[in-house]
């Protein structure tokens, strides 16, 4: 497990350099900078608050399968941890789950006021497009539209519009099934997707990152309502219990927490069944799905 955390922390930190490269501290004389400073600080916030870079460090990984030089794709790493800030801003919104804390602190409404806090996730969102749109790479656009389908409105944000829509309804394994499969699983298959894509990697590749991200977001999610139930807000960085004061349909709810944590077991067993399709970056992939147990352990 030494050599997989090695690799990983080599990945987040070329995803560090990445997005302060592309949002540097904001200068003191707008408006003749680009951004208003506000912005710019409500941006950098979300964006460079910390967090484990699982997204970005998956695409880096995927790409790498076929391809050494991970300097091609960096903009698309740093493009999808923007996507997933932006989304993390908004679902803590009044609106949506009106959290007080994340990654440790509190949230970008509470630290900058409502309307700010919406700006910086738009802006975060465009943003990301532009730096994917602006790469030049060949397969640019083929990898863009990949992630924009997996974030958008049959993707992520259906599985958030989903998640709202169930609140305060009794359990159902179908429904939460569903919901995990979009508000999570996508946003992790899209990088794997994406970074193979930019990779110019062939079908039987591309069969196995669908399945992998699938498999690892549904063992995520499941982990993560584990621990909103179990954990503090010291191991997970949020507030604990809102999953339950919120209403919300989790597995552990669905199903119990015994065979959640064997559901989440299960999902961890096709992932890394999945990875041997990676070629020489299999061992990283079983590692990375293995790791998601050590959170409940």
């Amino acid at each position: 497990m030494s050599g997989f955390k090695a690799r990983y922390d080599e990945y987040a930190a070329q995803v560090e350099l990445e997005l302060e490269r592309l949002l540097p501290l904001p200068r003191e004389d707008w408006p003749e900078s680009s951004r208003p400073k506000a912005l710019a600080q409500a941006m950098r916030y979300s964006l460079l608050s910390g967090g484990k870079r699982l997204r970005p460090v998956l695409l880096l990984a995927a790409y790498r399968t076929l391809r050494e030089d991970l300097a091609p794709a960096l903009p698309f790493a740093a493009a999808v941890e923007m996507i997933h800030a932006y989304s993390l801003i908004h679902d803590d919104l009044p609106a949506m789950d009106n959290d007080d804390l994340r990654r440790g602190q509190p949230t970008s409404h509470r630290a900058f006021g409502e309307a700010t806090a919406i700006l910086a996730g738009d802006a975060l969102l465009n943003l990301a497009f532009e730096t994917m749109l602006g790469s030049g790479l060949p397969r640019a656009c083929q990898a863009a539209r990949i992630i924009a389908e997996k974030a958008g409105a049959q993707g992520m944000i259906a599985g958030q519009m989903a998640d709202i829509l169930s609140e305060g309804r009794s359990p159902d394994p179908a429904l939460v099934r569903y919901i995990h499969l979009r508000k999570t699983a996508c946003l992790l298959t899209a990088p794997v997707m994406a970074g193979l894509t930019l990779s110019d990697a062939g079908q039987g590749m591309l069969e196995a990152g669908e399945t992998y991200g699938r498999e690892l977001g549904l063992a995520f999610q499941i982990t993560d309502d584990l621990l909103d139930l179990s954990g503090t807000p010291e191991q997970t960085g949020k507030s604990g219990g809102r999953d339950a004061a919120l209403g919300k349909m989790t597995w552990p709810a669905a199903v119990g927490f015994d065979k959640a944590r064997a559901d989440a077991s299960a999902a961890v067993d096709k992932a890394v069944l999945a990875a041997e399709g990676f070629g020489h970056q299999a061992p990283f992939f079983r590692s990375l799905a293995l790791s998601l147990l050590e959170r409940v352990r």
